[in-house]
């Protein structure tokens, strides 16, 4: 699937990542091994983990090699560009997997546990998509996977800051399919749902939550690599601007919001008309206040 084709992946010393890395590899491409070994929550550097799935790669027979540099800086995201593109000539496709958490409920959030998540995931994603963008643009060609979350497309309790960043993936993922399909470069979000590291954390507060961390514990990270290989290669090259999600054994389309129902007057409204004709009309369609695990109530497949 992967022949030739050079592909970077950020937070690819464990978890998702790490078999998405494996995968690559293992179908051919020239993998370039992203990650600081930081901890769970941002902290510390080890270079082991990176390392690790490197010497993995290449004792399967494959090639790799391993960038240290953080992702949420501009001059980090172009390095992990330089490290691609000195190896290997070229870029042909990117995973935006690199992610931390700091879990709290939005009224104990704190500014560094905003900041940091966002600079992380969303900067993150940005940063490593606009180092390779020019890389991109003169070859005429790219894929770029982006990590997103049911935390941000549906809702999770005490994930403010993981939320907002994984929606706005969303919303960096579109642009930049509508702004590069005129150079051939094409944009996806994958949705994971995995027992891995990072959902370790997940706050076990309700009888609700400790089944959902049940199910999720069922699900390996090797089960989303698959879909991730496949939207790097060229049998998806007519795929961009989608999102997707993951599952065990279960491979979702995701809707993108668009206006559901409306209301009108000729002659405009007024904030009674609205509480008295404009919110009864609508308030048929609203959503509910749903988190992940009230949409995916059954058991994975």
């Amino acid at each position: 699937m992967l022949d030739g084709k050079v592909v970077v992946i950020t937070g690819a010393g464990g978890g998702i990542g790490r078999d998405i890395a494996l995968m690559a590899g293992a179908h051919g491409a020239k993998v370039v091994v992203n990650d600081i070994g930081a901890s769970l929550d941002g902290r510390g550097k080890d270079s082991e983990p990176a390392e690790g799935v490197a010497e993995e790669i290449r004792n399967a027979g494959g090639t790799a090699v391993v960038s240290l540099d953080s992702v949420v800086d501009t001059d980090g995201a172009q390095n992990i560009i330089r490290v691609a593109v000195d190896a290997f000539g070229c870029v042909d496709g990117i995973v935006n997997n690199a992610g931390i958490l700091r879990d709290a409920f939005f009224h104990k959030m704190t500014d560094e546990e905003w900041d940091r998540v966002l600079k992380v995931h969303l900067y993150g994603s940005y940063n490593v998509s606009r180092a390779a963008a020019p890389v991109f643009k003169q070859q005429q060609t790219g894929s770029l996977v982006h990590m997103t979350s049911t935390s941000g497309l549906v809702g999770n309790i005490a994930q403010a800051n993981y939320s907002a960043a994984k929606l706005g993936i969303v919303g960096l993922s579109k642009s930049i399919a509508l702004d590069m399909q005129r150079f051939g470069v094409r944009s996806n979000c994958i949705a994971p749902f995995a027992w891995s590291r990072m959902i370790s954390s997940i706050k076990v507060d309700s009888p609700e939550q400790q089944e959902r961390v049940a199910r999720l514990q069922q699900m390996t990270p090797a089960k989303v690599a698959p879909l991730a290989i496949y939207l790097l290669s060229d049998h998806a090259r007519a795929v961009t601007g989608q999102i997707f999600c993951v599952r065990n054994n279960e491979i979702f389309l995701f809707s993108q919001p668009r206006p559901v129902r409306s209301v009108q007057r000729q002659d405009g409204w007024t904030p009674e008309g609205i509480a008295d004709h404009a919110m009864p009309a609508l308030s048929a369609s609203f959503h509910r206040m749903e988190v992940s695990a009230d949409v995916f109530s059954w058991d994975p497949v």
